[in-house]
């Protein structure tokens, strides 16, 4: 997997349990990269942040044993800093591995997992983006700061713009070479998340409703002022309390889903 350099010099241990507090209406925009993308365009993203600080950190969690909370610094050295909690980790497969290569991690509605972050940086962190693989219905990504609920991504706006799979879309099935288009039947894509009115310190993963696994690589963290690719549809901040409900009831399976299953 390719590890982003760090350009320039550019948050606390998140817990798995979903927070009981009000949901902050902070605005959140997605985009997504062109087909075969596994890292984020860092050239983009610094495009528009002027004379201030631009610093890119990815974890591409080769490294990483499988159920194991651990420290990262995303190679920035000290100036972003997260801490994983009891992240699944596989080895690279048909569903997954950025480079088609190393290891990746995998959410179940029974191994949900979180990252937790902290930087030197003044303007906080406001980035995050990550390749998905085997993309399904249950991917469930949520934004935090201060255990309050910022924001809460389901795919089905994401699924819709990158299309129905077939032979002519370039974004269905594994595009490395070790596996090629593999599982085309589900969608692969670099997705970038920006909050666009405030910073946020974690970062949760889980497979709800189950569909298989919720497959990533190549973490990036940041902070940036736009986004490149291509833009998602995203549900108003005024929703957010009533995802804050339904997120409540979030954990409650322990099923064991199929990692082949698809939606």
């Amino acid at each position: 997997m390719t590890r982003l350099a760090l350009f320039g010099i550019a948050g606390s241990v998140a817990s798995i349990a979903i927070t009981t507090g009000p949901a902050r209406a902070d605005v959140f925009k997605v985009s997504f990269e062109a087909a075969g993308v596994q890292n984020a365009s860092t050239a983009a993203l610094c495009a528009n942040t002027g004379a201030g600080p631009c610093t890119f950190g990815v974890e591409s969690f080769d490294t990483r044993a499988s159920n194991a909370s651990f420290a990262t610094n995303f190679g920035t050295g000290s100036t972003i800093t997260g801490t994983y909690t009891s992240v699944p980790v596989v080895a690279a497969d048909q569903y997954g591995g950025g480079g088609g290569t190393g290891k990746y991690p995998a959410a179940t509605s029974s191994t949900p997992y979180s990252v937790a972050l902290t930087t030197t940086l003044t303007t906080g962190i406001n980035y995050f983006g990550f390749w998905v693989s085997a993309l399904d219905t249950g991917n469930q990504v949520s934004f935090y700061k201060n255990n309050v609920l910022l924001y809460n991504f389901t795919p089905s706006n994401l699924i819709a713009a990158l299309g129905t799979c077939s032979t002519a879309n370039a974004y269905c099935g594994n595009p490395n070479a070790q596996f090629p288009k593999s599982n085309n039947t589900q969608l692969y894509a670099f997705v970038n998340f920006l909050d666009t009115n405030g910073t946020f310190d974690s970062v949760r993963f889980q497979e709800n409703p189950t569909r298989g696994s919720y497959e990533s690589d190549n973490h990036t963290v940041g902070f940036a002022t736009t986004l490149s690719g291509t833009n998602v549809p995203v549900p108003e901040p005024a929703s957010l309390a009533l995802l804050a409900l339904a997120l409540a009831g979030l954990g409650i399976s322990r099923r064991k889903p199929g990692r082949a299953a698809n939606a």
